[in-house]
């Protein structure tokens, strides 16, 4: 255990991806991002600050990645919501995290995407959720 309060811990994992790779979990359940409470998620965020510059401050690294995968799809394998910091450095174990360029989704149609830009900021302008 590295840092912990009323709502969240912050721990080394059994099998770290890098040098200071820790975990961020909230201490009340919820099986991912998507069905946290929102003061939950505020509060995790919190943490995810507070440890994520302490480990900065500590290890130097050249970057950090910030990773919350929710669903089987998206690597998702303890169903309990975590974030991992990931302190990185040229050359390490982690590798990209990336489709290599050009390989990634093209919508070669624009008016799909320019439905799915509305449909979106329709979403986000209705009620808070």
């Amino acid at each position: 255990m590295v840092y912990e309060d009323a709502h969240t811990l912050a721990f080394f994992p059994l099998a770290p991806a890098t040098r200071g790779h820790t975990l961020v979990v909230p201490r009340a359940h919820s099986a991912d991002l998507w069905a946290m409470d929102e003061a939950d998620a505020q509060r995790l965020f919190h943490t995810v600050m507070v440890v994520g510059r302490a480990l900065r401050a500590v290890l130097g690294p050249d970057g950090m990645n910030i990773i919350n995968s929710a669903g089987a799809v998206a690597t998702q394998s303890v169903f309990h919501t975590h974030v991992h910091l990931v302190p990185r450095r040229p050359g390490d174990a982690m590798g990209p995290i990336w489709p290599p360029k050009g390989e990634g989704f093209r919508d070669e149609d624009d008016a799909a995407t320019d439905a799915l830009g509305a449909r979106l900021t329709a979403a986000l302008a209705g009620p808070a959720r």
